[in-house]
């Protein structure tokens, strides 16, 4: 089995959010809301309200030896939780 969270996004978007009652985090592309459901609920002992993603496509970027490659395809899944509960950061 894959792994469903792959971290939590801390950024300028995400502590804005974050009074919300809401976290920022990457997931598999594949992982559906219930699979993120669950992995937050099992993982980090909360429970959830609601999840919202979105998947962001692959880029061609070109390097500095004029070579091009392409970034890697991921989700980014915003999780919104229980008033009164979070997640601890460390």
């Amino acid at each position: 089995m894959t792994t469903i969270i792959r971290k939590v996004s801390v950024t300028e978007k995400g502590a804005i959010i974050g009074a919300n009652n809401q976290y920022m985090l990457e997931v598999a592309p594949s992982a559906t809301k219930p699979e993120i459901r669950a992995a937050v609920e099992a993982q980090f002992g909360v429970h959830v309200v609601s999840v919202n993603t979105a998947n962001y496509r692959s880029r061609t970027v070109a390097t500095r030896t004029r070579r091009t490659t392409t970034t890697q395809a991921w989700k980014r899944a915003i999780v919104t939780l229980r008033d009164g509960e979070r997640i601890e950061i460390v």
